[in-house]
């Protein structure tokens, strides 16, 4: 009797401990590790449309740019434009591209007529001077090519060259790479010159390649995202038009390739500006042209 009374005890004793006790807390799931986000990948909800419009300069760089960025961005479409630098302003002022491109710096009028543009510089160009293969130049100074673009040197043999009549070949007004051009070369004495009016006229970079290399005793100039082997490019006071030149400022001819906005950018374009203007967008950039970085 006593042993049963025994156990009796022993196992209320364990009854009541048991209830009495407090309950192990809950564990805590285990901390993942921190995810470092990709700076590659695409914002979530990034989406829509960009229209982009202007210098035939920037806009094969444009559309490249483009591509690598819808690629990114699958969302999102980008559509690119030529028309000139001239065009790409007005668009941008006026506000009917969401971006303007210009290949050349902005005018104090034009920042006059659109004071809320914003400029933003993704890249530097230079502009070289190339002859037909079949003329040879050692060199010349930036007054020759004044004097020649202007039809006041009328044969190769006036500077160093082959007896050969020249034929200037030259862009189209509104032109980006013209109003460069110009302002470097042809307002760069003492005297401004004007380009010939027998000049032959074309409309894009491509089309003075193509009338230059395929034209005897022609002269014109390039944008360097243009050069090849087509054509024969001239140093300028001895010094050759590379990309090395230009950023080390001893080539005379060179030029900012800008973009547009009215006002600040909306979202999308302030994202596509940011990615042109990132290390992987610049060297984009640097394929064909001169990167800012």
């Amino acid at each position: 009797m006593r042993r049963i009374l025994f156990v009796t005890l022993v196992i209320a004793a364990l009854l009541l401990s048991a209830c009495g006790s407090t309950p192990e807390p809950a564990q805590a799931p285990a901390a993942q590790p921190t995810q470092v986000p990709d700076p590659t990948a695409a914002p979530a909800g990034l989406s829509g449309k960009l229209s982009l419009a202007g210098s035939t300069t920037v806009q094969p760089l444009a559309e490249v740019l483009a591509e690598a960025f819808m690629e990114m961005y699958p969302d999102v479409v980008i559509e690119v434009q030529g028309g000139g630098s001239s065009v790409g302003v007005t668009s941008a002022g006026e506000g009917t591209v969401d971006i303007g491109m210009a290949s050349r710096a902005i005018k104090s009028s034009e920042m006059d007529t659109f004071p809320d543009l914003q400029v933003f510089t993704i890249a530097r160009d230079g502009i070289a001077i190339v002859t037909n293969p079949g003329i040879e130049l050692p060199s010349l100074s930036i007054g020759q090519v004044a004097s020649i673009f202007a039809g006041e040197i009328s044969n190769f043999s006036e500077v160093g060259g082959p007896d050969a009549p020249v034929t200037v070949v030259s862009r189209e007004e509104g032109s980006g790479t013209r109003a460069a051009f110009e302002e470097l070369v042809m307002e760069a004495g003492d005297e401004e010159k004007v380009i010939s009016e027998n000049a032959l006229l074309q409309q894009s970079n491509g089309q003075v390649r193509t009338t230059v290399s395929t034209t005897p005793n022609t002269i014109g100039y390039l944008s360097f995202g243009f050069l090849d082997d087509s054509t024969a490019p001239v140093p300028i006071d001895g010094v050759e038009p590379t990309v090395d030149n230009v950023k080390h400022d001893s080539y005379p001819i060179a030029r900012p390739l800008n973009m547009l906005t009215k006002g600040a950018p909306g979202e999308l374009a302030q994202a596509f500006l940011d990615y042109i203007l990132s290390d992987a967008g610049q060297e984009i950039v640097a394929e064909d042209y001169i990167s800012i970085k």
